[in-house]
């Protein structure tokens, strides 16, 4: 109902534009706070980058950090990433992931960073705590924080945002109406747009998410997702159908699609109950860092990375680059 209600399908949006309003002016004050110096904010000793978004959920976000810590420690950087941390519950804040750090503690995204590039990783709901527990531990030379373009108590360098390519901005209407934390005239403002599938417009950089070999969960086997037979896909993403539609493109032959809410806490019956003898459990990579404590030998993931243009992905890690020699 409430992707329907945000692409503009749905009337029901009017009756959500009070708060709507409220969320905007409530917005609009915080930044004006911090510009004014009213509130303040930290600037870390190393250059920070942000890459958030402007509306809710299943942008590609994620995938566009782990990219880019992946292409700036190819060319010999130290980088470091930052997060909320959303979905999980530490004890303590900040916390700096180690290999033994759950889902449960840190989230889903922030665990599966870590695990993906090797990167230090800490998370706080003050990113700026964050930064410094980073930093207390090691030497770095540039901090990515994987959203938080609207947490201004931490000073950025540079601001990336994902755009949903498919679905743009819906409504256009700010949160709960719509799907928006900021108006779209807040893109005037940053470094860079990276559209996200769909038609890049004017000045976006054109992102793809390209699938690897699905991989076992337990036995680490790698096969094509199109050769697993009697497949049952699920995904607990920002925006399921993507994933659905990526299997459908590369031929796999799905018998049931399981939505579930993003940043899904799972349990082994509520996932074993999903496929009968014979069947295969595919899910997203976000997914399975939750599952890998209970996996069964029927469940598989697929990785993606993303993808792009590479005169446009060189002259973003240009600009990025230049931050580091100032």
């Amino acid at each position: 109902m409430i992707e329907r209600i945000w692409s503009g399908g749905s009337l029901l949006y009017l009756a959500l534009l009070p708060l709507s309003w409220l969320y905007g002016l409530v917005s609009a004050l915080i930044r004006l706070s911090y510009r004014c110096g009213l509130r303040k904010s930290w600037r870390a000793p190393v250059p920070v980058v942000v890459v958030g978004n402007l509306t809710a959920g299943g942008n590609g976000k994620t995938p566009m950090v782990i990219w880019l810590v992946e292409q700036l420690q190819q060319r010999g950087y130290r980088v470091g990433v930052v997060s909320r941390g959303y979905g999980g519950k530490s004890a303590v804040y900040p916390r700096v992931l180690g290999p033994d750090t759950t889902t449960r503690e840190a989230g889903d995204e922030p665990v599966l960073i870590y695990q993906r590039t090797g990167a230090p990783v800490a998370i706080s709901p003050n990113r700026s705590e964050a930064v410094q527990a980073l930093l207390q531990q090691q030497p770095l030379d540039l901090v990515i924080t994987d959203d938080g373009l609207q947490h201004y108590a931490l000073q950025r360098d540079f601001e990336l945002v994902v755009i949903d390519g498919v679905r743009r901005f819906g409504n256009g209407w700010w949160l709960p109406a719509g799907p928006m934390r900021e108006r779209a005239a807040r893109l005037n403002s940053v470094d860079a747009c990276v559209a996200n599938g769909g038609v890049a417009q004017a000045g976006e950089i054109a992102m793809r998410l390209q699938a690897r070999e699905a991989v076992n969960l337990l036995s680490g086997e790698r096969r094509p997702a199109a050769a697993l037979p009697q497949v049952v896909a699920m995904a607990g993403i920002g925006h399921p159908p993507r994933f659905f539609a990526t299997l459908e493109k590369l031929g796999v032959a799905v018998e049931q699609e399981v939505a579930f809410a993003d940043h899904q806490e799972y349990q082994l019956s509520t996932l074993a109950a999903l496929t009968s003898a014979g069947q295969t459990l595919l899910m997203t990579e976000k997914d399975a860092v939750k599952c890998r404590a209970f996996a069964q030998p029927n469940w598989w993931y697929l990785p993606v990375d993303a993808v792009l243009p590479s005169d446009q992905a060189e002259q973003l890690l240009q600009k990025i680059e230049k931050l580091l020699t100032k």
